[in-house]
């Protein structure tokens, strides 16, 4: 179908990028869009009750591939990508081989030429093997087109080499995101430090190990007028350290999780290893400072960080599972369920928040909108008033590790589009649509 013309007629068109907010028939012709107004061309494609917006982006995933296959690989991962309404994902490096050089990141890249699902932006690892002591091949990963650079699970220590790494990265105006955990902090930590630990006999993770990482890195960034990412933020200070840092015009941007906008620690009691993750669960004061942030602005994105593990790893006893959850499919319904039908924020925002600011923050061409004339057809149509249960067996993830299955939530995914390619339609994914493996957007 990316040769023919057609039209969505009367959809509310949610574009943050121009301010759009409002029904409109959008004609695609090709890959790209070719009318926003009352024009209709080619087949009708009836859009009435959904919403149409520019495709999501997720700044944090987990594909595993190469060397994880058994929890997810590339194809699987985006399809689930594109099933959650995404046509763009960056992958974390902590593969097998790690992503600290450019040989890996280019697998990654041919991998995803030949079967994703939506555009891959690959994160390159900032050290050699994730070991937090050597610098990563940074610049010959650039040259490859990785923007960001980050050891996602493995925390920068040293903040010589963290400082090292802002220096370097700045050369190409890229991003240095670091995992923020003290570990002198959380060693054999298995949940948040506080009443529920106490309660269950489980080793706290305290907030402090969370929060003064992230001053640390903060006060690098400032000194150095280089580009910070914070990642799944779980903590109030941590938001409050942030907010304080952008009205210092400090480079940093900030990411948010479904589930730590939405769960607490209260989840653990059940011993259930679904609910383990890093930064672990947080309080309800925690999850209300987070939604501040992400209504406020001073976290700028809703990343899943998905983090697919196969069930004869994660369905063992609390303390030998590994941390992480599925996100993909359910982030946008969370997004509508937990933040938008309460009001935290406006379904822009939301939209924002999902697709706008997160590419607009990895400077991705093509993706977050506008929707407009002559612009990429990457976009999403979903109908914000289904209601639908969560269940683990519908994943098209290879692995089901999902906190939320059982969960009632409102708004599905009817069509995503990847450059006027139809990866799902009506509610199914198809066939492998991409071509480029890194899009080129434009």
């Amino acid at each position: 179908m990316s040769d023919s013309v057609f039209t969505f007629t009367g959809a509310r068109v949610v574009d943050p990028a121009s301010g759009r907010d409002q029904a409109a028939n959008v004609v695609v012709d090709g890959d790209r869009i070719a009318s926003v107004g009352r024009a209709s061309r080619g087949l009708a494609i009836p859009a009435e009750g959904l919403v149409l917006a520019p495709g999501l982006v997720d700044l944090h995933v987990h594909l595993r591939e190469p060397g994880g296959e058994d929890a997810e690989t590339v194809e699987s991962g985006t399809t689930a990508a594109a099933a959650g309404g995404y046509t763009a994902v960056c992958p974390m490096a902590n593969t097998q081989p790690v992503a600290d050089h450019a040989g890996v990141i280019e697998q990654v890249l041919r991998l995803a030429r030949e079967a994703a699902m939506c555009d891959v932006f690959p994160v390159g690892a900032v050290t050699r093997g994730l070991a937090g002591e050597e610098l990563a091949e940074l610049g010959a990963m650039a040259a490859v087109g990785v923007r960001c650079f980050s050891d996602d699970g493995h925390p920068v220590q040293s903040a010589r080499v963290m400082r090292r790494a802002l220096a370097y990265a700045r050369t190409w105006d890229a991003i240095v995101c670091n995992h923020a955990e003290e570990r002198t902090l959380t060693g054999g930590a298995q949940m948040h430090e506080g009443a529920q630990s106490d309660l269950l006999g489980l080793t706290g993770w305290p907030r402090e190990a969370e929060e003064s990482m992230v001053a640390r890195d903060l006060i690098l960034a400032r000194g150095l007028g280089a580009r910070l990412h914070v990642p799944h933020v779980s903590t109030a200070e941590t938001v409050a350290l942030i907010r304080a840092a952008k009205a210092d015009r400090i480079r940093v941007t900030a990411e948010a999780t479904p589930h730590h906008f939405t769960l607490t620690d209260d989840e653990v009691s059940t011993y259930d290893p679904v609910y383990k993750v890093n930064p672990p669960l947080r309080l309800k004061t925690d999850v209300e400072a987070v939604r501040e942030g992400l209504a406020d602005g001073t976290i700028d994105a809703i990343a899943t960080d998905h983090a697919p593990h196969p069930p004869e790893e994660k369905e063992r006893e609390w303390a030998a599972a590994p941390c992480g959850m599925l996100g993909l499919e359910t982030a946008l319904a969370v997004t509508i369920t937990e933040l938008v039908r309460p009001g935290v924020l406006t379904l822009s925002e939301a939209v924002a928040a999902l697709s706008t600011k997160p590419a607009r923050s990895r400077d991705m061409v093509g993706h977050g909108g506008p929707i407009a004339a002559g612009t990429p057809a990457n976009l999403v149509l979903f109908d914000p008033e289904q209601r639908w249960t969560v269940t683990a067996r519908s994943s098209h993830s290879r692995s089901r590790n999902t906190p939320f299955a059982g969960r009632q939530l409102w708004g599905r995914v009817r069509h995503t589009l990847l450059r006027g390619r139809f990866t799902v339609r009506d509610g199914e994914p198809l066939r492998p649509a991409h071509e480029d493996g890194m899009g080129d957007g434009a």
